[in-house]
This record gives C-alpha cells, structure tokens and sequence, in this order.
C-alpha cells in the first residue's frame, strides 16, 4: 500500500479568518491552517505581527492531495477571493501583514504562480496586480484561538467579514461573493 503524498500551498489573502473558509472544503485538501509567514523575526505573536513591524503577512497553509485537486486550482480560488489591485492590503484591513501574496515551495509552484499572476494581469487589461510572489521560508502557526475562527467565533467572523466589505469588493470584481470552488 503506497503512503499517500501531500504538497502544501501558502497564500496570503489579508485577514486569516477569511481565507481559511476558502479552501476548507475543497475536495482534496487535507487541513488548512493560519499562521505568519515572509518576515525576519523568528516566532511571531498576533500581538506583534498586528503591529506591522515584523515584516510578516497573515497567511493560510494549506496541505492537499495532488491527486485530488492541483496547486493551479488553488491558485484559481486565490485570485478570485482576493482584491490583487489593493497595493496596500486586503479589505478593511491594512499595513503590510495584511497584504497578498503566493509563497512557493519549489520551482513548479513558483512558474505556475508566476503564470497565473500574468493571466489576472491580463484579466484587468494591465492594471497593476500588487499581489507578491515570494519563496516560502518560515511558515510560523497562529495562535489556536485563531484556527478555524469561523466555526469557533461563527457570529465574530460574520460580523468582521461583513463590515469590512469583503464580499461587496469581490463581487465589484468577480461577479460574485467569494468562496467559489
């Protein structure tokens, strides 16, 4: 019986909270997890990161089965649960933890990142897409009062969600609210 292979795919889509939901039922992926990553101050707290002074962003790391769903669908639901013409974050939230970003993890993922970067470029007729490609290189995990918020703090999650607009703007953008797979 051979061992089942998983990859991983980190995103950074503003607020945690909200790109967890994203990916969580999608067939193929095993867990999905917010946490810190992209700055140099080793162990970050939400405390400091919410500061802006560590050089982290928010992100989800999703582990998944390649057989089941590929990093390009991923990247697909990234892009269309993101704001990439926000230079300054995401939403209602801003300052550099706040901003998007593709983190790969190997060569493949940095070509398709990179291609689907230029696909969205296109989509919006050469607008600046602000949304970063970097490599992964510490991916630290949120506190656990943070893992899946929107089943632990359903009314709270609704609540921020909601009033930051989140799914107005992607509608502006999309045609539609988010979260589609």
């Amino acid at each position: 019986m051979n061992a089942s292979i998983s990859e991983e795919a980190i995103f950074a889509g503003g607020c945690f909270w909200c790109m967890e939901p994203i990916f969580d039922h999608l067939e193929g992926v095993i867990s999905v997890s917010s946490g810190y990553t992209g700055g140099t101050f080793p162990n970050p707290s939400y405390e400091e990161i919410c500061q802006g002074n560590t050089g982290h962003l928010e992100v989800v790391k999703i582990v998944y089965d390649p057989s089941k769903t590929t990093y390009a669908q991923l990247l697909n639901l990234f892009w269309h649960n993101i704001d990439p013409l926000d230079a300054y974050g995401q939403f209602c939230d801003k300052g550099e933890q706040y901003k998007s970003a593709i983190f790969y993890t190997n060569d493949q993922q940095k070509m398709l990142a990179k291609k689907s970067k230029e696909e969205i470029e296109q989509l919006f007729n050469g607008k600046a897409i602000y949304t970063q490609i970097r490599p992964l290189e510490v991916f630290y995990p949120a506190e656990d009062y943070h893992q899946r918020f929107y089943q632990t703090n359903p009314v709270h999650y609704k609540s921020y969600r909601s009033c930051c607009r989140r799914d107005v703007r992607l509608k502006e953008l999309w045609g539609f609210q988010g979260e589609q797979h």
